[in-house]
């Protein structure tokens, strides 16, 4: 992603507003919050967006490696992202959070990439992700009785029957399951970028984990 925000500022050069453009000045970009960044950026200021890339790059990408199964898709829907966001900004509503905006954008653009695979990969979901200091791997879909994942599975084993039986999942069913277990984001904000209610994000979560512990049965016995 090395010189990516380069070139969406000269993609995206003169789409977005400027009637309120303002002279640049020295701005600590780091202490300003998410929402801040996206005005700075709609008003000129230098690195903003690159600020907003900086602070998200590992965990979304991280997302989008899971959903689409493919590092070089989630790359090019990581790039799709944050140009929309780039021609977007103006539009935004500062008095809203940046976070379920910026994943209902870039869960839209990963079910359009989906939608053009031509067949499943057959490995979708065995790359680890995350940073180099933290690598994040599929081992953690487990459900407990209640509403939160068992501890990791332990051993190489039970993480590929882990990974193929999320591969087996709906998309929907998937989305649910990555958003909630794996970004660890409450329903409110699951509601906001699905879409949805917050009682059909709870009802899908309760199906997505019983169709998974029936898959995940199915292997058992196989």
């Amino acid at each position: 992603m090395a010189g990516f925000a380069l070139h969406l500022h000269a993609f995206g050069n003169g789409q977005v507003c400027t009637h309120n453009m303002v002279q640049p000045v020295s701005i600590d970009l780091q202490t300003e919050s998410d929402e801040r960044l996206v005005k700075l950026h709609v008003d000129g200021q230098p690195g903003a967006i690159d600020e907003l890339i900086r602070r998200h790059r590992d965990e979304l990408f991280g997302y989008l490696v899971r959903f689409t199964g493919s590092r070089a898709m989630a790359e090019d829907v990581f790039q799709e992202t944050f140009l929309q966001i780039h021609l977007s900004s103006a539009t935004f509503d500062v008095d809203r959070r940046l976070k379920p905006w910026l994943y209902t954008i870039a869960t839209n653009k990963a079910r359009d990439a989906r939608r053009w695979l031509r067949r499943r990969p057959s490995v979708s979901l065995d790359t680890p992700v995350g940073g180099s200091d933290d690598p994040v791997s599929m081992i953690d879909l487990m459900p407990s009785d209640g509403e939160d994942p068992q501890g990791p599975l332990q051993g190489a084993e039970q993480s590929k029957r882990v990974r193929e039986v999320v591969d087996r999942l709906g998309e929907t069913q998937r989305e649910i399951l990555l958003l909630t277990y794996f970004q660890r984001m409450p329903y409110a904000q699951v509601a906001d970028i699905l879409n949805i209610p917050v009682g059909t994000v709870k009802s899908r979560l309760h199906g997505a984990v019983r169709a998974f512990g029936e898959l995940w049965g199915e292997e058992s016995e196989a």
